[in-house]
């Protein structure tokens, strides 16, 4: 299907690593725009085209902009997420690898619309590639002295999820652990080094100079109204053509699936759809038709998220896709918070049991109370991250957890699509928190 490109418009004509080729496409002429414009006329055309966060959280990013304070005695700081760690996502790597130009300009007219003169580009730290790309364009670009007077820094990960919260991206970036603060404040108002700082996805900014060629106006006729413009979905899973596609908002999860991915390989049935990355409550098979809008798929009782799709087909168990979610989300719990610390623990025990065929009737309801224990308790979604999608396979495929708990055993009988595979998590030895009782 023809669809007009935003985010990586021209990436498949030109080398848009390079500032020539990127140029050649009109580049950087946003920015010299944007440096005429008054600060707060930029914000407005962020506010026309109701842009949101393409990160998961989906706030208005020009509301998010106008947050900042202006003049203060403090610096101002843009910080930007390029520590893409969620399960199912590599969109951000792809404009990082594709058209890192576009993301510098958009670093600059941000910059330039909160009166900031120090950038940080957070990137997660297996990023080598990407980081190594985006370097030799900023180079290109102070080279070619387009910086005008702002100080772009990349900043390597250490590889732990928990630096994607917006928070604990700023411990991380001033050098302590990575845990999440108490909000508030709120990092607009005491962000990185206690002063205001604007926190955007990769995605987010990179779209922003395109924002301002076709104008906010404009940009808000693509997708749909309150998920306006495009977004460049990973699709996953069990899917002929896996792959990042830039597809309006709105277009149904059926139309990415199977007109764009190619459908279900080896004459497979769809069984399961999850539509944001790891951390959002999955859809099942009926629910393909659900367009991929924030609002349609909170009615749908899911969450728009990072915009991963994966499609499971009916080989997988769901059991044990429970426990490599939370296995995942264990591991990468920082440990602050005692619901998340304690109760992604008590998840994993759980869903071990009934997949071995040792747990009791009652552990399936006390698997869904700890999720409830967890959710909504945290200071950061990671706890949320891990109880959510948990209870929803529960919810959506209960039979098949009843299966375990009635046959003693997995009704795959090892025939299950994820059985050798596994959570970055030691499988063969048992945890050192005790077992759940019986």
């Amino acid at each position: 299907m023809p669809v007009e490109l935003v985010v990586l418009a021209g990436a498949d004509e030109r080398d848009l690593t390079k500032l020539s080729g990127y140029r050649e496409l009109g580049g950087y002429a946003q920015l010299e725009r944007a440096r005429g414009m008054e600060p707060q006329a930029l914000i407005d055309e962020l506010l026309a085209s109701n842009l949101r966060g393409r990160g998961g959280a989906f706030f208005a990013t020009g509301r998010k902009a106008s947050f900042i304070p202006r003049g203060g005695s403090k610096p101002v700081y843009l910080t930007v997420n390029a520590d893409e760690s969620e399960p199912g996502t590599f969109k951000d790597r792809e404009i990082m690898l594709r058209v890192p130009h576009r993301l510098i300009e958009g670093c600059l007219i941000t910059a330039h619309a909160i009166e900031s003169k120090n950038v940080f580009i957070y990137i997660r730290g297996e990023y080598l590639a990407e980081f190594e790309i985006v370097r030799d364009a900023l180079a290109e670009a102070r080279e070619a002295k387009l910086l005008g007077g702002v100080t772009i820094v990349l900043h390597r990960g250490a590889g732990a999820y928990i630096c994607g919260e917006e928070t604990a991206l700023l411990e991380s970036l001033e050098g302590k652990r990575g845990q999440p603060r108490s909000k508030p404040p709120f990092p607009a108002i005491s962000g990185l080094y206690a002063s205001p700082t604007l926190i955007n996805n990769v995605e987010t900014i990179a779209t922003v100079p395109k924002v301002l060629e076709l104008g906010g106006d404009e940009y808000a006729k693509i997708g749909v109204e309150n998920s306006t413009g495009t977004r460049v979905f990973s699709l996953s899973g069990n899917v002929v053509k896996g792959g990042n596609y830039e597809l309006p908002n709105g277009t149904s999860l059926r139309e990415l699936i199977y007109d764009v991915g190619g459908g279900i390989p080896g004459g497979r049935e769809l069984k399961a759809i999850i539509p944001g990355g790891s951390s959002v409550p999955v859809l099942s098979a009926d629910q393909v038709d659900t367009p991929l809008d924030f609002d349609s798929l909170a009615a749908a009782g899911t969450l728009f998220g990072s915009g991963a799709v994966i499609a499971i087909d009916d080989r997988c168990c769901m059991v044990q896709l429970g426990l490599r979610v939370a296995q995942f989300y264990m591991h990468e719990s920082c440990g602050k918070c005692t619901p998340c610390r304690e109760g992604t623990r008590w998840m994993v025990q759980i869903l071990r049991k009934i997949d071995d065929g040792r747990a009791d009737q009652h552990e399936l309801d006390l698997l869904l109370d700890v999720c409830d224990r967890i959710l909504g308790k945290c200071l950061c979604p990671l706890g949320d991250a891990a109880a959510m999608p948990v209870a929803s396979y529960v919810d959506k495929f209960r039979d098949e957890f009843q299966e375990h708990l009635d046959a003693g055993e997995c009704p795959f009988g090892g025939e299950s699509s994820l059985d050798h595979l596994f959570a970055p998590v030691d499988q063969h030895a048992h945890h050192p928190v005790a077992e759940v009782p019986s």
